[in-house]
Formats: structure tokens, C-alpha cells, sequence
């Protein structure tokens, strides 16, 4: 449960601190009409947005399996990592087009200290909050929370691509501004692609990883009493996976001692793989005489 517990406290933080930027963001943008600030704005919107979802599936995410759901809720922390996606590349397109009129209309903006200090503090906080949701998101493999890191990390560059943007006005170069913003844009569109992908591939059962698999096969295959495995399949169930697979064994077993090495087997590859949450055997009872003439 530290998983969950963590990620809630990432969400919020995230909340809080993206509703203090937007709102400073969105007063000095809109006071000098400055589109980079505007959509830096966006962003932050788009960010508070992220971080509700985080909040909500991850509390989805967290319950326990029941009666209706016996593998738990897991997939919700995809389902809400899908949405938080095409939020970011329905935004980012807004934002592009908005950018791509200011400079077709050669807009310009009033000079302000005020972007300046706004763009720091943006910085400083993106950047903690990105520390912060890095080391959650290796330490628990939380795609809510990598989605989040990202989300910290892609404005941390933006905002100080962004002050650049600003500095450049102060002397004259007005139009990088309208550019700057619609780079902005399109850098929050391929991040939300990127999400996309990934919580499409978890919600249409994507396999398990080639090294995962090739490692339980190599277990499975270290064991003397077992002659071969097949037929290996998984699918995901949120952030972890469950395996299923046959077994060959020695059909002079009994059926008791052909299912005590599936049972230890299930035990074994769960214990030492934390990416898989459960594995289920077949046992499939062979000749011996007749595998050795193959």
C-alpha cells in the first residue's frame, strides 16, 4: 500500500503547486499577451488535470480485488494515464494553433520583469517536483506517476525555454515568442503520444517483456524433474503481470507429484520476479521412452 500512499502524495503536491503557477502564469500572460507564457499556462492546466487523474485512478487503482473484480483494479492507473494522454494532445493542439495565428497576425507582447521572476519560480518548482516523482516512479514503477515526472520534467525545459523566449523580446526579437509557444505545443503532443502508447499497450494486453520471459523460462528449465515447457502466455494486470504456461513431466508421476512441482514452480517464480503477480501451470504428463526418440 506505500505504492499507492506515495503516488497520492505526488498527485497532490502536484495539484497544489500547478494551481499556484497557473495562476501566476495566466495573469502575467494574459497582462502582456505574451503567447509562450499563455501556453506555459496551458500547460499548467493541463498538469492540474494530469495530477486529479493520478489522484482518482490511483485511489481506483489501490482497492483490493473483490467479487466482481478478482484480479484487483490495477488497470485503472492505465485507463487514467489514457485519459491524462489525449488531454495533452487535445491541449497541445489548441495551443499550437493559437501560436500559429499569433504569428501569421505578427502579434507582439509588453515586456515585463514580471515574466522573468514568474519563468524562475516555474523552474524551481517544476524541477523539485520532478526529483521527487522520478525517485517514486523508479522506486514503485507507477506509470501515473511516471506520467506526472514527465509531465515536471517537459516543463522545467519548457519554462526555461520559454525565459529565453522572454529575454530575446526584451531586445527586439518579438516573433520568438509566438515560435516558442508553438514549440511548446508540439512538445506537449509527442508527450502525450508517448503516454498514450503506453497505457494502449497495458489495456490491450501487451506480453510480458522478451527478458522477463527468457528468465522464467530458464528457472523453469534449471528444474531436473520438469522435460519442457510450452505454450507460455501473460497478460497484464495494472503494473504487474500473470503468466501462463505448460509443463512436461514424467507421465510415471503421480498426479499428487506431477502437481507438487507446478505448485512449487508457481511459488518459486513469483517470489523471485515482483513484476509478475501470479503464475498459473498446466501439467502436461509425457512419455519418457517416447521423448527420447525424438
Amino acid at each position: 500500500m506505500d505504492r499507492f500512499r506515495k503516488a497520492e502524495q505526488a498527485s497532490i503536491l502536484g495539484i497544489i503547486g500547478n494551481i499556484i503557477l497557473l495562476i501566476l502564469k495566466g495573469t502575467i500572460g494574459l497582462f502582456t499577451n505574451s503567447q509562450a507564457m499563455i501556453a506555459d499556462a496551458a500547460n499548467s492546466a493541463s498538469d492540474i488535470f494530469s495530477s486529479l487523474m493520478t489522484f482518482i485512478g490511483n485511489k481506483i487503482a489501490s482497492r483490493p480485488s473483490d467479487a466482481d473484480h478478482n484480479l484487483g483494479h490495477g488497470k485503472a492507473e492505465y485507463i487514467y494515464s489514457l485519459l491524462i494522454s489525449i488531454t495533452m494532445i487535445i491541449l497541445g493542439l489548441t495551443v499550437a494553433t493559437n501560436s500559429i495565428k499569433s504569428l501569421i497576425n505578427k502579434e507582439v507582447y509588453t515586456f515585463s520583469i514580471g515574466l522573468i521572476i514568474i519563468c524562475i519560480i516555474t523552474i524551481i518548482i517544476k524541477f523539485s517536483l520532478y526529483l521527487y516523482t522520478r525517485k517514486i516512479a523508479k522506486e514503485y514503477n507507477n506509470l501515473l506517476v511516471k506520467a506526472n515526472c514527465k509531465d515536471h520534467r517537459n516543463d522545467t525545459i519548457i519554462t526555461s525555454i520559454n525565459l529565453l523566449s522572454i529575454i530575446l523580446g526584451s531586445i527586439g526579437i518579438t516573433y520568438f515568442d509566438s515560435l516558442v509557444g508553438f514549440g511548446i505545443s508540439i512538445w506537449i503532443i509527442l508527450s502525450g503520444i508517448e503516454i498514450f502508447k503506453e497505457s494502449y499497450d497495458v489495456l490491450m494486453d501487451k506480453s510480458i517483456d522478451n527478458e522477463t520471459k527468457e528468465k522464467v523460462e530458464a528457472l523453469v528449465k534449471s528444474h531436473n524433474n520438469i522435460l519442457g515447457i510450452k505454450d507460455f502466455h501473460s497478460t497484464p494486470l495494472g503494473y504487474k503481470y500473470q503468466i501462463f504456461f505448460t509443463i512436461e513431466v514424467d507421465g510415471n508421476l503421480t498426479t499428487f507429484e506431477s502437481h507438487k512441482i507446478a505448485n512449487h514452480l508457481e511459488k518459486e517464480i513469483t517470489k523471485t520476479y515482483p513484476e509478475i503477480y501470479g503464475t498459473i501451470i498446466h501439467v502436461d504428463p509425457i512419455s519418457v521412452k517416447r521423448r527420447k526418440t525424438k
